[in-house]
C-alpha cells in the first residue's frame, strides 16, 4: 500500500528541489545563497548540482512544473518571493495535480488497484488567503523596487513620509493593506526602507486607499508623493485629478471628493495642504506595481 503524500514526497519534491537549485544557480546565486532560499543545507544543493538526486522525468517534462520553477525561482532571486510564498506556490500545485492530474497518475502507476477504483482525492482550495496575501506583499515588493531604482524619487518624498501600498480584494480596514513600515524617507538623496512590507503598518496611505476604493474608485494600489503643481499637471495629462479637503478628515474628504466615481483606475487625487497639513498627491492604481509604474514615468 502506498500513499499518494509518498509520491509527493519521494518523487515530486526532490524533482522540483533539484530544478529550483539549478535553475537558481543558473541566475547566478551562489550554493550558499540557493541553500539559503530554499532552506536546505549546501550539501544538499551540491548533491542537486552533480546529479546525485533522481528526478522524475514526467514531472521534468510537464509544463506547469516548469513555469512553476521559472516563476518561484525568479521570485527568490529577486526577493520579490519570500519561502512561506514559494511554499505556498508548490503546495498549491501539489494538490492540483493530485486531483486526477500527474501525481494521481503517478499514484496509480504505484498502485495499481486505483486504477479501477472510483476514488477522489481531497483538494485544497488553491485560492486560500494565505496565498492571496502572499501575491500581495510579492506585488508592493516589486511596486517598492521600482521606486527605489528610480532616480529622483527621493526627491518626491513629502516630510511625513512616501509609501507603497496595496490592498487585498475585499479590503475592509488597515489590517488588509500592505505597505512598508515606518514609511520611506529621504536620507540625503537617497530613499531609506526600514523594512519588508507587511499588512496593517500604514494608517495613513491605507486610510485614503481604503477610502477611495469605498467611494467607488477600482483601486488596490497607491504610493504617496510631495505635492509639486508641475508634477500634478504632468500626471493630468495621462490620468483624472480629483483634489479634496485638507481640512477635513482624509478617509471623509477623499470619500466626498470620489463619491460615486464611475473612471477607470489609475486616479490621481490630491490635496493642497492646510494649517499644520502637508500637501500630498496620491496615485491610485489597480495594484502597487502599476501606481509605482506611473509615478516613475514622470520622474
Amino acid at each position: 500500500m502506498r500513499f499518494i503524500e509518498e509520491v509527493v514526497v519521494e518523487e515530486f519534491l526532490p524533482t522540483v528541489r533539484s530544478m529550483l537549485a539549478e535553475d537558481l544557480r543558473e541566475r547566478g546565486l551562489t550554493q550558499h545563497e540557493v541553500a539559503e532560499a530554499l532552506g536546505i543545507s549546501q550539501s544538499a544543493v551540491s548533491k542537486y548540482a552533480h546529479g546525485e538526486v533522481a528526478r522524475h522525468p514526467r514531472i521534468v517534462d510537464d509544463d506547469r512544473v516548469q513555469e512553476l520553477v521559472d516563476r518561484v525561482g525568479k521570485g527568490l532571486a529577486t526577493g520579490d518571493v519570500s519561502r512561506v510564498a514559494a511554499l505556498v506556490e508548490i503546495e498549491v500545485l501539489i494538490r492540483r495535480l493530485e486531483a486526477g492530474d500527474l501525481l494521481a497518475e503517478l499514484h496509480e502507476e504505484a498502485m495499481p488497484e486505483l486504477a479501477d477504483a472510483d476514488v477522489e482525492f481531497a483538494v485544497h482550495d488553491p485560492d486560500n488567503a494565505l496565498r492571496e496575501r502572499e501575491r500581495v506583499l510579492a506585488s508592493v515588493r516589486r511596486g517598492l523596487r521600482t521606486l527605489e531604482n528610480a532616480s529622483g524619487f527621493a526627491a518626491l518624498i513629502p516630510n511625513v513620509g512616501a509609501n507603497v501600498a496595496e490592498s487585498l480584494p475585499n479590503a475592509e480596514t488597515i489590517d488588509d493593506v500592505a505597505a512598508i513600515p515606518g514609511r520611506l524617507v529621504d536620507v540625503k538623496g537617497s530613499t531609506m526602507v526600514p523594512g519588508d512590507p507587511e499588512f496593517g503598518v500604514s494608517e495613513h496611505v491605507a486610510t485614503v486607499l481604503l477610502a477611495a476604493r469605498a467611494a467607488g474608485a477600482p483601486v488596490r494600489g497607491a504610493v504617496n508623493l510631495r505635492y509639486d503643481p508641475d508634477l500634478l499637471a504632468a500626471l493630468g495629462e495621462d490620468h483624472p485629478t480629483v483634489e479634496f479637503d485638507a481640512e477635513a478628515p482624509s478617509a471623509e474628504a477623499v470619500r466626498d471628493a470620489l463619491d460615486g466615481w464611475t473612471g477607470d483606475a489609475p486616479v490621481v487625487i490630491y490635496q493642497t495642504g492646510a494649517v499644520g497639513v502637508e500637501p500630498i498627491v496620491y496615485v491610485l492604481a489597480g495594484d502597487a506595481v502599476e501606481a509605482a509604474r506611473i509615478v516613475r514615468e514622470y520622474l
